[in-house]
């Protein structure tokens, strides 16, 4: 199971740990989704302060709950996967680039670390318990 090749996705352990890794990575953004939805109007002012259009935000919730949902099922996996680290990574340089300020570097550490989560799972795909892998084994 561990070892210098590849695990097998398709172990118990390792499958285990693919769904409850996408439904961490998920869980973040379906609750910040909903979250903006709740607050909408505070949502749109951060981002405004930042410099970017409050219009955008139908956008970032429709990302967040949408590629969230995505994840968390294991559908359209690798894409989602894909886009969440791109959004993390935009989040992390609009958002997050005062290093000078503690905080904000941690945030924007955070931010990085997600897009690396969200790659990994785009190059090795949802594993055995998800949407994608029901849609393989039956084709």
């Amino acid at each position: 199971m561990f070892g210098t090749k590849m695990p097998d996705a398709d172990h118990p352990l390792n499958a285990g740990a693919l769904l409850l890794g996408r439904f961490l990575l998920a869980s973040l953004f379906l609750l910040e989704g909903w979250s903006k939805m709740k607050g909408y109007a505070g949502a749109a002012g951060y981002m405004e302060k930042f410099g970017v259009p409050g219009i955008l935000l139908p956008l970032v919730i429709a990302a967040e709950i949408g590629g969230g949902l995505a994840i968390l099922v294991g559908w359209q996996t690798r894409l989602a996967a894909l886009a969440l680290a791109g959004f993390s990574i935009a989040a992390a340089l609009l958002f997050h680039n005062n290093f000078a300020d503690r905080n904000q570097l941690l945030h924007f550490e955070k931010d990085l670390a997600i897009a690396g989560g969200f790659l990994v799972l785009f190059a090795f795909g949802a594993g055995p318990w998800s949407l994608d892998q029901r849609a393989m084994t039956r084709a």
